[in-house]
């Protein structure tokens, strides 16, 4: 039995597929690749984290203020007064700060109307205006936080009058700086007097 060897199909190219003429080929513009974001901004967390505080904190009087690098630094256990642009003032007994960059908080706590009150303050916050150190701790706490000030033994309680002995004085203060730039005296607030003095010594 004789078998016939199947002929291939396209064994080769179809005429002239070879032979055509070559066209122009176009150049196609190849674009160098983009910077890498590694070479450009290495670290682009603390990057953004400096431009929100230098944002937020341009006199960076608040960094300073809960540095742990600068020596009168806010610590737990400090009384402290927060002034709010829009809103009454809220003062409290510091038993926690939480340091996290612009996410940095501390948390007061205070007594409104007999009941034990706490609230978080964010440092950074835009509705912040000023925060200061009404009174400093006697000793420096041995914990990072004093949760045992919720304790009935260890609670300060109220904070009233001690936020209002600080802000008697300095406004005492205020008034001998004012007087003192105005040539008065500052005790009785009277204007000095600039005359002659005579042979007696007495003003003329």
């Amino acid at each position: 039995m004789v078998t016939s060897t199947p002929t291939p199909i396209f064994s080769e190219p179809p005429g002239g597929f070879l032979n055509q003429p070559k066209k122009g080929l176009r150049k196609i513009k190849i674009f160098p690749p983009p910077p890498s974001v590694r070479k450009t901004c290495p670290q682009p967390l603390q990057a953004f984290t400096a431009s929100e505080l230098s944002r937020l904190d341009p006199t960076s009087s608040r960094t300073r203020l809960f540095s742990k690098k600068n020596i009168d630094q806010a610590n737990v256990g400090d009384v402290l007064l927060v002034r709010f642009r829009n809103g009454e003032p809220v003062a409290g007994l510091c038993i926690n700060i939480r340091r996290r960059g612009v996410d940095t908080a501390i948390l007061l706590r205070n007594q409104l109307l007999r009941t034990a009150t706490e609230i978080w303050v964010k440092v950074y916050s835009p509705l912040v205006s000023g925060i200061e150190i009404v009174q400093r701790a006697e000793k420096r706490a041995r914990r990072a936080r004093l949760t045992y000030m919720r304790k009935p033994k260890h609670d300060r309680g109220d904070l009233s009058g001690v936020v209002a002995q600080y802000m008697k004085t300095r406004r005492t203060i205020g008034a001998k700086a004012r007087n003192r730039k105005d040539g008065k005296d500052a005790v009785t607030g009277k204007t000095l007097g600039t005359g002659k003095k005579s042979q007696g010594g007495r003003v003329k």
